[in-house]
């Protein structure tokens, strides 16, 4: 009952903060141009956490560890380099890079048919175990991002602007189009991992533990895989890499709330999530007058965070 209530405080206050966010300044002059920017912006925020957040909850279920994110199996770094290698050899006029649309799809099915390949075929094996696939992970975002720091020092400096909007995240130039694109494909993400919350629930006892009670843990794990996968790539694509938002509102999460269902999980640290990420774009915009972006804040928070857990934890 008191998770209801704490969950029930936190929508009331995403509630307020996003009706602030919208309707700040509005005037009977001015509200039919700023509602049309804003509420593309709100949205993309919203999609964003709830996919960083859920992608991330339960990731760390099938890894059984909490202090891992998504963004170790390198879908950044992998981000990074599509946009890198499109700009090196297309060029910044390239249509690729031009048209938002085209970039988006093209990002979008690349990453998400990379990590199917990743997954399909690391998991026909009859030993595969799932912190070896977090260390190719790691080592393929390692190369990924040297790959693209390479292809940086090749291109010209004029065109090294064009990977400086991709580089960090960002909610002011999303796509109101690509926004209401990415509705539904979250949508049906959400919906799969609600269908298999029972079997995630499971998986809180232990590999072991869940076998036993008939849960094909070898299964689960390549259709959640997937599912983040796609549920990582949309985000990326649409806001930029965002890399340790989901260690923090996942860790909070389960400091609030004491349920053990991921049912219940999925929606909380989705308001969560939305609360947070959009107090701290306002925080940007209004405070520091855009001369930040909400990523380098929530980078330097989450890598601060990350490092008080290991010493806390004696990992």
């Amino acid at each position: 009952m008191r998770d209801v209530v704490k969950l029930s405080l936190v929508f009331l206050g995403t509630l307020a903060v996003a009706g602030y966010f919208l309707g700040h300044g509005l005037t009977a002059d001015n509200y039919a141009y700023f509602l049309s920017r804003r509420t593309p912006k709100v949205l993309a925020i919203a999609l964003a956490a709830v996919a960083i957040s859920a992608s991330s909850l339960v990731f760390q279920t099938i890894t059984n560890n909490r202090i891992l994110t998504p963004s170790i199996l390198g879908f950044d770094s992998l981000y990074m380099l599509l946009q890198t290698t499109l700009l090196v050899v297309f060029g910044a006029s390239s249509v690729l890079l031009i048209n938002p649309y085209l970039n988006f799809v093209v990002c979008v099915i690349l990453m998400t048919i990379s990590a199917t390949v990743l997954f399909t075929l690391y998991f026909r094996r009859r030993r595969a175990n799932i912190y070896t696939l977090l260390l190719i992970g790691i080592v393929l975002g390692s190369v990924f991002g040297s790959i693209s720091q390479f292809f940086t020092l090749l291109v010209d400096p004029s065109e090294f602007a064009v990977l400086q909007d991709a580089m960090f995240a960002s909610f002011n130039n999303a796509n109101r189009d690509l926004v209401y694109m990415s509705v539904p494909v979250l949508a049906l993400c959400l919906l799969a991992l609600y269908r298999y919350a029972n079997q995630l629930d499971v998986c809180w006892l232990g590999e072991d533990n869940a076998i036993s009670l008939g849960v094909d843990i070898r299964r689960l794990t390549l259709k959640v895989m997937m599912i983040i996968a796609v549920m990582i790539a949309v985000s990326t694509a649409l806001v930029g890499p965002v890399l340790f938002f989901g260690l923090i509102v996942v860790s909070l999460a389960r400091q609030m709330f004491i349920s053990y269902q991921h049912r219940f999980l999925i929606i909380a640290t989705s308001i969560l999530a939305v609360f947070l990420l959009l107090t701290g774009q306002f925080v940007v915009e209004q405070w520091f007058g855009f001369e930040t972006t909400v990523s380098v804040i929530i980078n330097f928070v989450g890598g601060s965070y990350f490092l008080y857990l290991l010493t806390k934890n004696k990992f």
